[in-house]
């Protein structure tokens, strides 16, 4: 190994993340219709691309044989769990729990609640609740 190469530096962040649909307008409608995230850009052959607190969502369609709703969760973060989970079900999006600690953690319990999209992709809202904040 050269003693000249530079060291490597790992990822800082996530730059962008992408989620198959099956459908791109009605997944569209869903993320910044009734999620409220910022549309930034669709493209050519059916792209559609949103801002979340600098990271970058992409929703593509289903690769040929792959069912959309074989994608990883993504954990998008709240300031009020309750809030949110309250405001997103009367948008009727379907919950398949209600918000719930999932850790207590020496300066803050970690709540959450899941839910499906528009695809049946499968979603997290997450809340770092800190000492003496009311869930």
């Amino acid at each position: 190994m050269d003693d000249a190469s530079p060291a490597f530096v790992p990822p800082a962040r996530v730059g962008q993340i992408a989620i198959p649909v099956g459908d791109i307008d009605r997944a569209v409608s869903f993320y910044a219709d009734t999620l409220g995230l910022r549309l930034q850009f669709r493209a050519p052959p059916g792209l559609a691309f949103f801002d979340c607190g600098g990271v970058r969502l992409m929703l593509t369609g289903a690769a040929p044989g792959e069912t959309p709703a074989g994608a990883g969760i993504i954990y998008y973060v709240v300031t009020d769990l309750p809030v949110a989970y309250t405001a997103l079900c009367d948008r009727g999006v379907r919950f398949v729990d209600t918000p719930h600690r999932v850790a207590r953690l020496p300066d803050h319990e970690l709540w959450m609640a899941f839910c499906r999209d528009s695809e049946e992709n499968l979603l997290a809202l997450m809340s770092e609740v800190r000492p003496g904040t009311k869930v």
